[in-house]
């Protein structure tokens, strides 16, 4: 069977997925058969997740298209303020309740995210099927630096984390999912994720060390693991780092 030619060209941040001579310019894809579209945009490196609108020849399409010699196609990434309710779109409608799951790369992101208020699992033991099975359970999105695990066709919600840098990394999920306007600094135990609760000082008092005793009086305590948190200078260093986020965000406590 001879070799069959289509034309693809990815819209902008798919481009993160392509070496650079195939940025943001049309380049050839060759194949045998009649392929879907989405297994000749997973093969070029771009996980389905990531994608939200495909034109071929100038006609929006499903994943299950299949290939033809010739097709010239257009591959777009989400739309944030685009209507394009005309076409067919290709992710999965938005989750109603924002919780993530982080792969095991993540932790520090993780530990961000909680500290912003977010539903965020993290564990270092789970493995790819993990993940996505909790994923599809609880309805969670995942955050990964782990492409492969995005292009399991079971996958409905996921996101590749760009930066190494964990604040950059914190700044990609709140601007990639909108999420500004949910942060509720404060409400979830940093270690577990659970929610923490206002707690009595007596009933406390045989866990904080002297100084913490005689200068603070207002604690928390997650019920999930016990651990106890109190605005010392730890807090002060954690407001600063969510300063610029907040906006006319109030915290919870």
């Amino acid at each position: 069977m001879d070799d069959l030619v289509a034309h693809f060209r990815f819209y902008e941040e798919l481009n993160d997925f392509l070496p650079p001579q195939k940025r943001k310019n049309p380049f050839p894809y060759t194949f045998k058969g009649v392929p879907s579209v989405k297994d000749a945009i997973e093969a070029i490196g771009v996980p389905h997740t990531e994608v939200d609108l495909i034109l071929v020849n100038g006609r929006s399409v499903a994943f299950d298209y299949c290939l033809c010699q010739g097709d010239r196609v257009s591959v777009y990434p989400v739309f944030e303020s685009l209507d394009i309710t005309p076409v067919i779109r290709l992710r999965a409608a938005p989750l109603r309740r924002t919780a993530f799951i982080c792969d095991t790369q993540l932790g520090r992101l993780a530990r961000l995210l909680r500290m912003m208020g977010f539903d965020t699992l993290n564990r270092n033991d789970y493995d790819d099927p993990e993940i996505v099975r909790i994923s599809l359970k609880d309805k969670r999105i995942i955050l990964t630096r782990d492409i492969g695990i995005l292009k399991q066709k079971v996958v409905t919600h996921g996101y590749w984390i760009r930066s190494t840098s964990p604040d950059e990394q914190l700044e990609e999920v709140l601007r990639r999912c909108d999420l500004f306007g949910q942060i509720r600094p404060f409400r979830r135990c940093l270690v577990c994720n659970g929610i923490v609760e206002r707690v009595d000082k007596e009933t406390i008092l045989h866990r904080l060390e002297p100084r913490t005793k005689r200068y603070y009086d207002e604690f928390y305590r997650c019920p999930d693991c016990g651990r106890i948190y109190w605005k010392g200078s730890h807090y002060q260093r954690m407001l600063a780092k969510m300063e610029k986020y907040l906006g006319g965000v109030r915290e919870d406590h």
